[in-house]
């Protein structure tokens, strides 16, 4: 790329080529001694009154009096009065683009090759808040936003320990989006690191627009299941650094990733450390009872209906019966027409504003669910199952899990289809060895389960008390194996 001009009006015409005139796109050029001076900004992420106020004031206070000004001198000046921006000298027009749509004023001086970005950002991130997406009972309020400084430091806050290291990334051709990269230096080890941030390097694409582009390329295993955790709380985001994990936070995006996520942590929450040992345990046993029932309880509906009609106790059976005599579908077409139901009403939940969603859920549900029953389209007990496989569903908030259990939910239904308990079992077989081959940043997806932990096994599914809990797990291979140290 070529080098910066040392006149300002070819640099200034440089980059209204380069942006084509845009709308947004200012400079001016001013005389002081007999120097001229030139900043451009882009208007839609810059700041008037910082530009008034520090930079332009600044400068004539101090240079009026000049001959002559050099680079070096004006560099020197700015720093001396604009203590609570960024300043910094640049050579390059890779970096002036870089340093223009990201806020800052690009300052140029006659005769001089290089130039100086002054950070004047205007605001444009809504401040901090509650999380949206995680509900949270008892723990911090606060949850990340959009603007990447605000999110280090809701971590930095909590966690002021200096070998908490953020390396920064820029990722995307066009985007330039800034990535970070956060960890404790004194517990993860450096193949670790060097392994995500091979991952980050490699990643080639227009632009990063989400955290959830970067949690595609990090995934390079064909799964439903997510392997990196995403998160709004940045006490989640805290306790996992502790732990020994990875952190990636990217510009723009409240949503940040926590890396290795295995399948033990979609079972916890982080109110589990705020609340009674016993307690939590009993609440972690009730998420993995509600992860069997979602993911088997209409497979194992369908199974006793259709196939194994034996295993049903007699009076149980003829209740069944008489519900179902004058049903002209199948058990497997009733189930699935129900599920399939309840998650149209889930994803219309979802996407459609807050004050309608809750209910337009609970009034569809509601009438749908009388009226297919009235109708004679399906049994009372199916309304029930498909009711209780939803509510069990609802334990877990990452959407990527819940995606995940919902996919396996319809291959149960499936097995069960074809070949009852059996073709249930087979599907339970596959859905095992399809964990036990998944591995994130190298580490088994089912661990502590595989390979076999106990210490970390009793954590997973006991929440141990503070005093007694000193170790970090051992799948995670740390520096730093003790939490106190």
């Amino acid at each position: 790329m070529k080098t910066i001009y040392k006149e300002i009006e070819k640099n200034i015409q440089m980059i209204k080529k380069q942006y084509h005139n845009s709308s947004d796109l200012f400079s001016r050029t001013i005389t002081i001694g007999n120097k001229k001076i030139a900043f451009i900004i882009l208007e839609s992420v810059s700041s008037d009154d910082k530009i008034s106020n520090f930079f332009m004031k600044g400068i004539n206070n101090d240079l009026k009096e000049l001959d002559s000004i050099s680079i070096d001198q004006l560099f020197l000046t700015l720093e001396n009065n604009i203590i609570n921006s960024k300043i910094t000298k640049i050579h390059t027009w890779e970096d002036i683009y870089y340093y223009l749509p990201s806020g800052f004023t690009i300052l140029f001086v006659e005769g001089e090759s290089s130039c100086i970005a002054i950070e004047t950002k205007a605001t444009l991130d809504r401040g901090v808040s509650d999380s949206n997406n995680e509900v949270v009972l008892r723990g911090p309020k606060d949850s990340f936003t959009e603007n990447h400084m605000i999110n280090i430091g809701l971590i930095r806050k909590r966690i002021k320990d200096p070998k908490l290291l953020f390396i920064d990334h820029k990722i995307g051709r066009r985007t330039k989006t800034k990535v970070t990269l956060a960890y404790l230096d004194d517990v993860v080890k450096e193949e670790k690191v060097k392994m995500i941030e091979t991952k980050l390097n490699q990643i080639d694409i227009d632009g990063i627009l989400d955290s959830g582009y970067i949690k595609e390329f990090l995934n390079n295993q064909k799964t439903a299941f997510p392997k990196v955790i995403s998160t709004e709380r940045p006490d989640l985001v805290s306790m996992a650094l502790l732990e020994g994990k990875m952190v990636i936070l990217v510009e723009n995006t409240p949503i940040v990733l926590i890396i290795p996520g295995v399948l033990v942590d979609y079972f916890h929450n982080p109110e589990d450390n705020y609340l009674n040992p016993i307690n939590s345990s009993f609440t972690r046993l009730i998420r993995v009872l509600s992860f069997l029932v979602t993911l088997l309880t209409p497979a194992i509906y369908v199974s006793l209906i259709t196939f194994n009609k034996n295993l049903i106790p007699t009076p149980v059976f003829e209740a069944l019966t008489l519900q179902r005599k004058d049903l002209f579908v199948s058990a497997f077409i009733e189930i699935f027409l129900l599920v399939t139901i309840f998650e149209i009403l889930r994803e219309s939940d979802i996407r459609i504003p807050n004050k309608m969603g809750t209910s337009i859920g609970v009034v569809g549900a509601l009438v749908l669910g009388d009226a297919a029953v009235s109708a004679g389209l399906v049994s009372s007990i199916a309304v029930i199952i498909t009711a209780i496989t939803a509510i069990s569903g609802l334990l877990f908030t990452d959407i990527d899990f819940v995606y995940a259990l919902r996919l396996w939910r319809y291959l149960f239904l499936i097995g069960a289809a074809f070949g009852g308990l059996i073709g249930v079992g087979v599907v339970f077989i596959i859905l095992i060895i399809h964990l036990a081959h998944l591995k994130t940043v190298d580490i088994p997806y089912l661990s502590p389960i595989y390979p076999l932990s106990l210490p970390d096994l009793k954590r997973m599914v006991f929440r141990i008390s503070k005093q007694d809990d000193i170790y970090r797990p051992t799948y995670l291979n740390t520096k730093n194996k003790e939490r106190k140290k």
